[in-house]
């Protein structure tokens, strides 16, 4: 999207009134991130958003996406959103550590990462919904419409995973404002709290799937579900609903990475990010605990509440 970038930091550099450079940063798996210098030592970050990500059922609409981030900035946790543009939105450069697995799973970070899920799902409600049971969904009648490669033996989960939401509607809670895909890398630690950026699949959802997405995405076994469980209700009797969650996250992933690597293969070869296998790994970890002996007693907690 080299005309989009162009016309975009031509649009900053007005904003700014002075010249800017930019230095492409590496790890977004969908959109274009760079940051923004100039020789004054400000620093912002521009997010270029491709439209085939939403068409492709991996985000939600650009222009709800910027919304989400706005309101997400007025919590003080997400970045705040310095200047709309057509295709792109600039924002502010959050300057500290990105997290990794390593760091998310560190106990010492347990209390931050509760924290700023706190404060987000306390502030205005997004404008948009998330049902991750919807989402997997909507990305496998993608993947059937285009005749996508998805894992051996994945429709055979579908009635277990019915029987999962069922227990997990009995007593689902308001929704509040989830980013609903925190992997490691949206954790920024400024030296004082922990931020979360990039909004794509942001919408109203059960805030305990943003705890189980975070156990997926980093890995977590039961205790460190259970201590992250306790930092953010104060509680661990939920856990057994995050852990729930945490395997749906990794069933329905698996075909967000299927779809991509299918439908926008330019993009896949620009991120130097082997999706396939990542779809793969997802699958592999869902199984594992879709065939835990221990899963029908998470069923039976989640019901009995």
């Amino acid at each position: 999207m080299p005309d989009v970038l162009g016309s975009a930091l031509e649009l900053v550099t007005a904003w700014a009134g002075r010249p800017v450079t930019y230095t492409q940063i590496k790890g977004g798996l969908s959109h274009r991130i760079v940051r923004v210098d100039t020789e004054a030592g400000d620093r912002w970050l521009l997010r270029v958003l491709d439209p085939r990500v939403s068409a492709a059922g991996l985000g939600i609409p650009l222009d709800l996406e910027i919304v989400n981030t706005a309101r997400a900035a007025g919590t003080g946790v997400g970045a705040e959103v310095l200047l709309r543009l057509p295709g792109a939105v600039l924002l502010e450069y959050i300057d500290g550590a990105t997290l990794d697995a390593a760091a998310v799973r560190d106990p010492a970070m347990t209390e931050g990462i509760a924290a700023a899920c706190r404060r987000l799902h306390a502030g205005p409600p997004f404008a948009t919904e998330f049902s991750v049971f919807r989402k997997l969904d909507e990305l496998l009648a993608i993947c059937r419409t285009h005749g996508l490669k998805i894992p051996a033996g994945y429709e055979d989960w579908l009635p277990l995973v019915a029987e999962i939401e069922a227990a997990l509607e009995l007593r689902r809670p308001p929704g509040v404002p989830c980013h609903n895909d925190l992997l490691p890398e949206n954790f920024i630690f400024d030296g004082t709290a922990v931020r979360i950026v990039d909004y794509q699949l942001s919408g109203n959802n059960d805030p305990a799937f943003e705890l189980g997405d975070i156990a997926a995405e980093a890995d977590y076994d039961p205790d460190m579900v259970a201590r992250l469980t306790r930092a953010y209700y104060g509680d661990e009797r939920p856990a057994a609903r995050v852990r729930l969650y945490l395997t749906m996250s990794n069933l329905t992933w698996t075909l967000w990475f299927s779809v991509h690597h299918g439908l926008l293969t330019e993009q896949a070869a620009a991120a130097d990010f082997d999706y396939d296998a990542e779809a793969a790994d997802k699958f592999h970890q869902a199984v594992r605990d879709l065939s835990d002996p221990g899963l029908g007693t998470l069923i039976d907690r989640v019901r009995g509440g």
